[in-house]
């Protein structure tokens, strides 16, 4: 790529006055501020629901019910769930795609800026009126992330404002957040490309986030007007799921299941995108089988449509209709196999460079096979009614979301940590954060799968003694893992406050982002840069830059 000729390791002084920290805190139309604004935003709410993910598993340590009752135990799995999926790691991705797009493109900004800063700023108040069912008389919403109905349309009479209408309200201004942010996306990454920048020439980061976002817009308007429809059966007295006033409760499964079994891959799309991008880095090698990886994005998108009744095998589905989907879920394997297999053979044989973000790439990446092999196993008609609402769908999910996801986020942060700050974190810490996490996870979500095989039902806050020995293995993972992210607290604001500036491409990276200054300008580039070379270019001596012997190399 032929970028602007400004020196990529010169001191990054001069864009510090840009980057003031009241910036945050303002309606900006910068992509740059308004990434920064949904990551930070949304790993406040991490913390949220971190905190009621250790009050279940404090529950679950002893067989009893004795920590919360269960009305409160309900609502702490309902917004536990909620928070995680729709205030944490979709925002997050939102924020970093908005940071890193624009820059990998070789745009100075989204196509639309102000429509970009309003996707924002519907989020914080959908989330701060989430929690507030907390304070409410009658508590938060107790029907679970899901909220199927009937359960979720039995509230007591006389009370117009509940959790469960709270709840609705909230994700349904989410979700319209969603869908601008998607309309954004596919609009910047079709026609926002700098000179050059042809489909093939583009980062899988970028093939990802378009992957993701096509799915947002093709799949959420069900979800959202589902959630309308059930808010009319609570509180306007129609009869859409209401299944004895001849309202069909099916109907809603199928309307939220068509969301959100893709939602799975919309959080899991950037993860692998960032996987795509780390560990060339460190590894040295171009990324193995690159147009296969972009291709396997939009393959994923395809086949993903095709899978969400498999969540409803045992929801009177009939027989074709399962072996159908059946057959459509073992399907994904293929996309998402061909993205294993490009990941493995970029780092085979190459001499790795196991700095935090690789160690969090290569962790999330390998425990994502889990994830994967148990999700094939789901897919299976007679697997999956044998372990349907038992522990072993829990595991199977957390492998994704927090060992695959959450960890994918843990090393962008990490590896973009320098170009978006201008600073560098402390390796040290990094590494710690990492153990604590890898160790943490595996000792709180591997326990469920034999908890699932063995019949422990989730969703209750009271179970069979037999089941104690690895629920208690679960809940001290539980509590490792919120130990864990006091170390990366401390390194994030020590590393602001007072770590080493950072050069404009500490890692040597060969991404569009990394020729600009670090923290980058006002309009990322000087000029508009003209792409003439391929992605992912590592040991090219064509274009290749000479490896310096330590990665922190810095300026102070």
């Amino acid at each position: 790529m032929e970028s602007i000729t400004r020196d990529q390791d010169s001191p990054t002084s001069q864009n510090e006055p840009e980057n003031k920290w009241r910036r945050y805190f303002s309606f900006s139309t910068d992509h740059k501020v308004i990434g920064v604004q949904y990551m930070v935003m949304s790993f406040l709410f991490f913390l949220v629901g971190g905190l009621l993910a250790m009050l279940i598993r404090a529950e679950l340590i002893t067989p009893a019910s004795n920590v919360v009752d269960r009305p409160l135990y309900n609502g702490l799995f309902t917004l536990h769930g909620t928070i995680m999926i729709f205030l944490w790691i979709i925002p997050f991705n939102a924020g970093i795609s908005n940071y890193l797009v624009p820059l990998m493109l070789g745009a100075r900004d989204m196509a639309f800026p102000l429509l970009n800063a309003i996707s924002f700023w519907m989020i914080p108040p959908g989330g701060i009126l989430l929690l507030s069912s907390f304070l409410l008389p009658n508590g938060t919403a107790q029907s679970g992330w899901w909220s199927y109905p009937p359960i979720s349309l039995q509230i007591p009479p006389g009370q117009p404002i509940n959790g469960e209408f709270i709840w609705i309200v909230s994700l349904v201004i989410i979700g319209i957040s969603s869908i601008i942010g998607a309309v954004n996306f596919v609009t910047t990454i079709f026609w926002m490309r700098a000179p050059g920048m042809t489909f093939f020439r583009m980062p899988v980061f970028v093939w990802s986030v378009l992957s993701a976002q096509l799915l947002q817009l093709v799949n959420l308007p069900s979800l959202t007007g589902a959630l309308i429809l059930l808010l009319f059966d609570l509180s306007l007295g129609t009869q859409f799921f209401k299944p004895l006033e001849n309202g069909d409760p099916i109907i809603y499964q199928h309307l939220f299941w068509f969301y959100s079994h893709p939602a799975v891959y919309i959080m899991a799309l950037p993860a692998f995108g960032i996987f795509a991008e780390v560990l060339p880095a460190f590894s040295r090698n171009p990324l193995f089988g690159y147009r296969s990886l972009a291709v396997a994005s939009l393959g994923i998108v395809v086949v993903s449509i095709f899978v969400w009744v498999h969540h409803m095998f045992t929801s009177a589905t009939p027989s074709w209709m399962r072996m159908l989907f059946m057959v459509t879920s073992m399907l994904v394997a293929v996309p998402t196999g061909v993205k294993a297999f490009g990941w493995t053979a970029t780092i085979w044989k190459s001499k790795l460079h196991l700095e935090t973000p690789m160690l969090f790439a290569m962790g999330g990446a390998a425990m994502f096979l889990l994830g994967g092999v148990t999700g094939v196993m789901l897919a299976a008609v007679p697997f999956d009614i044998h372990v349907h609402n038992t522990y072993f769908i829990v595991g199977h999910f957390h492998y994704i979301v927090f060992n695959t996801i959450t960890m994918a986020i843990f090393a962008a942060i990490y590896f973009w940590f320098p170009k978006i700050t201008g600073r560098m974190y402390a390796e040290g810490w990094g590494k710690l954060h990492f153990w604590l996490t890898f160790i943490g996870a595996n000792l709180t979500f591997f326990p469920m799968l034999p908890l699932g095989l063995q019949g422990m039902v989730r969703r209750i806050s009271s179970y069979d003694p037999r089941y104690q020995g690895w629920n208690v293995v679960a809940s001290l993972g539980g509590f490792l893992l919120g130990v864990s992210i006091l170390p990366f607290i401390a390194n994030i604001v020590g590393s602001l406050l007072y770590g080493t500036r950072a050069v404009n491409n500490p890692w040597h990276a060969t991404g569009l982002e990394w020729t600009t200054t670090s923290p980058p300008p006002q309009d990322n580039f000087e000029q508009i840069p003209v792409v003439k070379r391929p992605p992912y270019d590592y040991g090219d001596p064509k274009y290749s830059v000479i490896e310096p012997p330590d990665y922190h190399q810095q300026e102070n």
